[in-house]
């Protein structure tokens, strides 16, 4: 009897996340498996063949082609500086977890809750590249194509708002202190490790005083933000 609940209680589970996973990706995966894969951070499952980083590698790879050739079709007599920018926007860290979150990845994604530190990380946006991955190796490209532009780029990925955003945050925040004879820097306040990755914490500095500072799992993005908020403390 025993036995039977457990088995029942399993299948109700699977049929449970299938339901969950088509109502995502708006269709009935083959291999189930792979989803699940590229759904589990490592936080809960740290072998390289359990957890979704290779997902994600394949998915950030195949993603980007989807794009160049979205962009390529939709702007004929743009120059390779402007397609590349275009691109560069689309696959952000910070747009792609955005994306994730609308598309409600966040609710089948396997991670550990109770580890604070990937509050700020972008885990959702890496799970939406391993499920990319995931979905062309069940479907192949040409689909993976298709489900990409009318479920990633088409509802949430708008070209003319994009078309307007700067960039190169920093690039702005320095030409504001080139013009006003202000000295802006970006220092490394600390360096922590948090289940095993480290946690950068980056200032933006006016003039030696901390404007703004914020935290990530690389300098980059930790960079980033800080230039975010500095702007937006400073008005600009």
């Amino acid at each position: 009897m025993q036995f039977l609940f457990g088995f029942f209680t399993r299948n109700k589970e699977l049929n449970d996340f299938k339901r969950q996973l088509k109502n995502v990706v708006g269709f009935s995966p083959n291999n189930i498996a792979l989803y699940k894969t590229a759904l589990s951070h490592r936080s809960v499952r740290e072998g390289a063949d359990e957890n979704n980083e290779r997902l994600e590698f394949l998915g950030d790879a195949v993603l980007s082609s989807v794009i160049a050739h979205y962009l390529f079709r939709k702007y004929p007599y743009k120059g390779e500086g402007f397609l590349t920018e275009m691109r560069s926007k689309m696959v952000n860290r910070q747009k792609l977890n955005e994306i994730a979150l609308k598309m409600g990845l966040k609710k089948i994604t396997f991670y550990n809750k109770l580890d604070n530190a990937l509050k700020i990380s972008h885990i959702f946006g890496n799970t939406l590249e391993a499920l990319i991955g995931a979905v062309y190796l069940d479907k192949g490209y040409a689909k993976t194509q298709y489900w990409v532009e009318k479920y990633i780029i088409l509802p949430y990925l708008f070209m003319e708002d994009l078309e307007t955003i700067e960039i190169n945050i920093k690039n702005k925040l320095y030409g504001w202190a080139n013009k006003n004879g202000k000295l802006v820097d970006f220092i490394t306040m600390e360096e922590t490790v948090e289940s095993g990755r480290r946690l950068f914490t980056i200032a933006a500095t006016v003039d030696g005083e901390v404007i703004a500072q914020a935290k990530g799992f690389n300098k980059k993005d930790a960079g980033h933000q800080a230039a975010v908020l500095a702007i937006e403390k400073l008005s600009l």
